[in-house]
């Protein structure tokens, strides 16, 4: 682990709710599926088969299935990045925006 995410995971104070989520990521006029696995009001960790890099900014959306729910719309950005032995990549991804 890095100093900078030794230092992005020591300040992380708060509370993440495990899901397991389709979301599409838009970054660079590209829809990309993924998958969130948690979430918190600061936050989230996805899994993607695309390749990002700290500083990208990521669209998010997670459409709900529940027609009385109104889905997620977030703007992003990648703070971290560890990639797996499949070729994806977990993101860590700092809510900007939210609407």
């Amino acid at each position: 682990m890095s100093g900078n995410e030794r230092d992005y995971a020591e300040k992380r104070d708060f509370i993440r709710m495990r899901v397991d989520a389709e979301v599409s990521l838009i970054h660079a006029g590209q829809v990309i599926a993924a998958t969130c696995m948690d979430l918190s009001s600061s936050g989230m960790q996805v899994q993607a088969p695309q390749l990002f890099k700290i500083g990208d900014k990521v669209s998010v959306r997670i459409d709900s299935e529940h027609a009385a729910l109104k889905g997620l719309e977030a703007d992003t950005e990648v703070v971290w990045v560890q990639k797996l032995d499949d070729g994806q990549q977990k993101l860590g991804l700092s809510i900007l925006k939210m609407d």
